[in-house]
């Protein structure tokens, strides 16, 4: 009788006894595992669009290799394959810590040579580190267009590592950090400002000191078209930005979450790239009789900057709308300059610099609360407060940058010399600055 009352009470008591006093353990048993693997979906999204990112450096080198002429390839190819060596180095050593390390609103005062440094992200720190350098180089590498063909190549190399290693930091601290405009609640999710701003405007300022290329603008003030000798090898390299901005800006989200984010910011980025090529397209067509490739192609890239900035806090319809004014913004801006003499080869500055400023201050015009955004914008009934701390950080970054980049490059032209002589430039700088050819057994005009 006992025998069988200890049966019946094992079968009866003892398996939920059991399942009560270790269901405790298997529940946290499946949090931590359900916690690693999040974490690890996530570090997998993240260093996948890091790895996006990073191939964006070969879009930029065939944009500005299709858009400037053939004795000169070998040069801006070394140059943006030299951008990211740089930017990895400097940004390492010193970058990283001024742009997140704990200090003050200014710049980070910790973590050199990422000993001891902050992540303020959900994803292992290497991981961001990557995906964040990574954006460091595309900064730098924009200058490499706008100051083409007649660039030394030694002092690009000291310009590249400055850049990465001291400027985009300060102003990545700024906003992304912890600094003084993130305190104000300005918005840049993806780096209208912090990556694109950054670089177009330094681009600006060097064009400016550096001074036209030979030919570009008779004495009479005329100016002389020339033309990019690679059309479909600059085609390619605007399919390859396209397609990289999907991990430029989606993947800023730095998590998967339910996906509804990441999107809406894949949505916003594709169509502000279309509507940009259009309205260029339509644009020049209108003011100069053709519908011009690759200014409809720099519209495309004017669409990409300028949703970079708002593209998690806006709609759909913004998005088309802000891509088609970065259009017409890019093909204005090329005209401008050529007014100013400011001889900008690949169009960097209307691109990157001018649609910088314009996605930025869209925010403060289309974003929306509901989407993450501190205030309503201008067309939702907010009024101007955040168009003005829109204003108010993007105006400030374009003055620092100026300021900044003005002084490295005077500094690099009064020390080892900015710019190349007469005659290299004539002859071509693969030649003059390499030793070599681009198209070797062909033959390249030194006079052109």
């Amino acid at each position: 009788m006992c025998l069988l009352f200890l049966q019946r009470f094992k079968l009866s008591y003892i398996l939920p006894l059991a399942l009560i006093l270790f269901t405790p353990f298997l529940a946290f048993a499946d949090t931590q595992t359900g916690y690693a693997s999040i974490t690890g979906l996530d570090t997998l999204w993240v260093l996948v669009a890091a790895f996006l990112v990073f191939f964006m450096q070969a879009g930029f080198g065939m944009v500005e290799a299709g858009f400037i002429r053939a004795k000169n390839t070998c040069n801006i190819l070394t140059k943006n394959f030299l951008d990211f060596c740089m930017a990895s180095l400097g940004f390492f050593i010193f970058g990283y810590a001024i742009m997140f390390g704990t200090g003050n609103s200014l710049l980070g005062l910790k973590g050199w040579f990422m000993a001891g440094a902050e992540n303020p992200s959900g994803v292992p720190l290497h991981a961001f580190w990557l995906f964040q350098a990574a954006f460091c180089g595309a900064a730098a590498t924009i200058v490499a267009g706008g100051m083409a063909e007649r660039m030394k190549f030694s002092g690009y190399l000291i310009y590249s590592f400055l850049i990465s290693a001291f400027v985009y930091p300060i102003v990545g601290h700024w906003i992304w950090g912890g600094g003084w405009l993130s305190e104000l609640n300005f918005a840049d999710f993806a780096g209208s400002t912090v990556v694109h701003s950054v670089g177009g405007f330094a681009a600006l300022i060097g064009t400016i000191i550096l001074r036209p290329r030979i030919g570009k603008y008779s004495p009479d003030g005329s100016t002389n078209a020339i033309a990019g000798h690679n059309i479909p090898l600059a085609s390619l390299g605007v399919f390859i930005l396209w397609f990289g901005w999907f991990g430029f800006n989606p993947g800023s989200t730095l998590a998967v979450g339910d996906g509804s984010l990441i999107a809406r910011v894949a949505i916003n980025t594709n169509l502000a790239a279309a509507a940009g090529g259009i309205s260029a397209m339509f644009v020049v067509w209108k003011m100069f009789g053709k519908p011009d490739l690759s200014m409809a192609m720099n519209g495309a890239l004017a669409g990409l900057v300028a949703i970079t900035a708002p593209c998690a806090f806006v709609e759909p319809y913004s998005a088309i709308i802000i891509g088609a004014i970065g259009g017409v913004l890019v093909v204005l801006g090329v005209v401008l300059l050529d007014k100013l003499k400011v001889d900008d080869p690949v169009g960097a500055v209307p691109v990157h610099g001018f649609n910088g400023l314009w996605g930025t201050i869209s925010i403060g015009i289309f974003g929306r609360k509901a989407l993450g955004l501190a205030y309503e914008g201008l067309m939702y009934g907010g009024g101007f407060r955040q168009l003005g701390i829109q204003l108010l950080g993007a105006l400030s970054v374009i003055f620092f940058v100026l300021i900044a980049m003005g002084f490295v490059f005077k500094l690099i032209e009064k020390t080892i010399g900015l710019r190349v002589t007469r005659e290299e430039e004539l002859k071509g700088l693969d030649i003059g600055e390499h030793g070599m050819e681009s198209y070797s057994g062909f033959q390249i005009f030194t006079t052109e």
